[in-house]
């Protein structure tokens, strides 16, 4: 599957109609991000499993600033509608692999049981 485009209308659609959705917020005059696109591009030719997403940071400032995107490229990963991998900046083929990788091997339900119980000691 390639690389989809996603707007602040259909983003949490695809985000919840999808077991894992890797999002690459990216604007045309960032070289970095241009110089990360093959590589994301690639990976998503080789998981059509996965959902490959770029937003426009330009055009879609409400999903930037709802995402607090301070820094592009930002890779964000959803599993399950949980954002569980978010980092600023682009990253080399290989350890795009390795974090996909540990993506897939992640078993939601210790995830969720986790975020409960720092969800509860935050309520006290």
């Amino acid at each position: 599957m390639a690389t989809v485009t996603l707007k602040e209308a259909d983003f949490q659609e695809s985000v919840t109609n999808n077991d894992i959705v890797i999002v690459d917020f990216w604007a045309p005059w960032c070289g970095p991000c241009r110089n990360f696109a093959p590589i994301f591009e690639s990976a998503s030719e080789k998981y059509p499993d996965i959902v490959f997403a770029k937003v426009n940071t330009d055009e879609e400032r409400g999903l930037a600033g709802n995402f607090q995107i301070r820094s592009i490229p930002t890779l964000m990963i959803f599993r399950e509608q949980v954002i569980i991998f978010s980092q600023p900046g682009s990253l080399p083929a290989s350890d795009l692999e390795e974090v996909i990788g540990k993506v897939k091997d992640l078993d939601m339900d210790v995830v969720r049981k986790e975020m409960s119980k720092s969800n509860d000691a935050a309520n006290g």
